[in-house]
């Protein structure tokens, strides 16, 4: 995803930060409904109940004039649009981008409005919304606002204390998984095949959490339970 909008002077933010405020909120919504927040994270209700935001599904190709549009925020009408082209209902196997799509949008609310400056001359675009403040696109992940967002998301739908308790659970303890030990993947489509066999072993998980398998994959290898090599250890 990419950053197109009116944000500027945004600062360095450590992962350690990010993953605090994506923490943060969880702990403010489960305390708000008086329940634990389980998996799948509630990333819907989050955003729409929690923190007042409203969303819809609609073709930004045809609104911005462009492909590769997945999603955009703007934050004085507090509203996120989603592009049709993730719509679960329509695309069942786009559920995992979709909700990512959503805490990403989330991760722009709660990390970057403080540095968004209105552009009054928009004020006639966008079905008299002005411009978006921001505008995620596919396949650009190294602005920092953007990266900031993919990192926020990925804390929020899979923080680590419910991963960790999945795992638990699935495997039975703590243990690392590592890649010389699964059957190995055969990719023909120019995928690394360890990327494609770790993928396939973090499914089970990424279906609970309703994410993608490489988002789950990611996430587990930051927690260091899969592991690409075997440790040297010594006894």
């Amino acid at each position: 995803m990419s950053g197109r909008g009116a944000i500027s002077d945004v600062p360095f933010l450590p992962e350690v930060r990010i993953e605090r405020d994506a923490d943060a909120l969880i702990a403010e919504y489960a305390q708000r409904h008086g329940a634990p927040v389980l998996a799948p994270v509630p990333v819907e209700d989050i955003l729409e109940l929690h923190l007042g935001l409203t969303f819809a599904i609609e073709d930004l190709a045809a609104l911005f004039g462009t492909d590769g549009v997945l999603g955009a925020i703007w934050f004085n009408e507090k509203l996120v649009r989603i592009d049709t082209r993730l719509d679960p209902s329509e695309n069942p196997l786009r559920l995992g981008r979709y909700r990512f799509t959503l805490a990403h949008e989330i991760g722009h609310w709660r990390l970057h409005r403080t540095y968004y400056r209105e552009d009054p001359s928009q004020a006639a675009l966008f079905d008299g919304r002005g411009q978006p403040a921001v505008v995620c696109r596919a396949g650009e992940k190294k602005i920092p606002v953007e990266w900031q967002a993919d990192t926020f998301s990925s804390y929020l739908l899979m923080p680590k204390s419910l991963v960790v308790a999945a795992w638990t659970e699935w495997r039975g303890n703590l243990d690392p998984v590592i890649l010389s030990d699964l059957p190995t993947v055969t990719v023909a489509d120019g995928r690394d095949p360890a990327d494609a066999t770790l993928d396939r072993f973090s499914k089970p998980l990424a279906e609970r959490f309703e994410v993608s398998a490489e988002a789950m994959r990611i996430r587990l290898e930051k927690l260091g339970l899969l592991l690409r090599e075997r440790p040297n250890t010594l006894f």
